[in-house]
This record gives structure tokens, sequence and C-alpha cells, in this order.
């Protein structure tokens, strides 16, 4: 006979995990109750698995969602992942920091670039905050969304500068328009090389 568990404790596992992920299934949530809410905490923060995606399955029995390049078939594949993660939290957090830092595939030709920003998310997204945004500033999604790409010594476009400083990281008054300069500086000639 399995174990009865509160309501209260039922009611506070299922609010943990539709927070740090997509929700539970009710196997999910008793598996997680047997283990315990601290322990489920310690899992979801520290994600054992590296939660593969089985492409060459995907790519035989869903062919939709194998063009990456396709604007839908990249947002199937990413849905499909959220809902088979074993790494809810780090799927959130993919989905959280893309909100974040909003790219989409509309001025970006193709959806592939916003699949492997994804994935970076996905690699640093969990980590420190520092490095996710040297990380985006090497995006090739973010540098085109944001027209980086044409940052050059000769003509420096400030609008990378002001985003990083206003909207990804100290806020509007703690800086200035300087800093904004010197900053757009700072990336001339980063540039996107042979993208994936």
């Amino acid at each position: 006979m399995p174990p009865v568990h509160s309501k209260q404790d039922v009611a506070l596992m299922a609010h943990l995990l539709r927070r740090a992920g997509f929700g539970a299934t009710v196997q999910e949530l008793d598996a997680y109750l047997e283990k315990g809410y601290e322990a489920s905490v310690e899992e979801l923060l520290n994600p054992v698995s590296d939660d593969v995606l089985p492409d060459d399955l995907i790519r035989r029995y869903h062919v939709d969602q194998s063009d990456l390049r396709n604007l839908t078939s990249a947002g199937a594949h990413w849905i499909y992942r959220m809902v088979k993660t074993e790494a809810p939290l780090r799927e959130k957090m993919c989905l959280f920091w893309h909100r974040v830092f909003a790219t989409a595939a509309t001025k970006l030709i193709q959806a592939r670039v916003v699949t492997n920003q994804v994935n970076m998310f996905r690699e640093y997204g969990m980590g420190s905050f520092r490095d996710l945004l040297l990380q985006l500033s090497r995006d090739p999604a973010m540098m085109m969304w944001l027209d980086n790409q044409d940052n050059h010594k000769d003509s420096i476009n400030e609008n990378y500068g002001r985003e990083i400083l206003e909207l990804f990281s100290m806020g509007v008054g703690n800086y200035t328009e300087e800093d904004i300069k010197e900053c757009a500086r700072a990336f001339t000639g980063w540039r996107v090389v042979n993208p994936d």
C-alpha cells in the first residue's frame, strides 16, 4: 500500500513542480512526494540527466520537427522537449531567459539560430549571470537581432550597447550616454562567422 501524503504536502509539491517546471503527471507527483520536498528541490536545481533528445527518432517519426531552420518545426521541437524533459527547471529557465533576452526568427530569417540560442540558455541559464551575459554577447541570434554584426570602428552601432546596459544588466538611470558609447565600442567587430 503506497504511503498517504497530506493534502498540504501534495499541494506544496504540485506548486513546486508547476513553478520549477511545467507541472507533473500523477505518477511524477507521487515519485517526487516519495523523495520529499528538500530532495526534490535539490534534484530540480542539480539535474543529473543531460536530457538528450533522441534526434534520430525525431527525424524518423516526427519529420515535421526535424528541420530546425523552419519556425514551426523549431517551435514544435522545443515544445516536445519541454514535455519530455527530465530536467524541467533547466527547460523552464530556457523559456525564462528567452523571454528576457527576446529574439525571434522573424528578423533572423530562420529559426536555427534561435534554437542554438535556446541551447546556450540550456547550458548557461542556471549558472552565473555574468557568464550568461558573455555567452549572450557572443550569440549569433542576439548579434543579428540587435544589429551588432553592423557595429564597426568607422560606423559604431549603439543598439546592442544600449540594450545590454538598459534592459539586460544595469537598468535605466545606472549608466551614462558615455557608457553606452564605450560599450558599443567594446563590441565593435564582433560578428557572425559561419553560423551553424
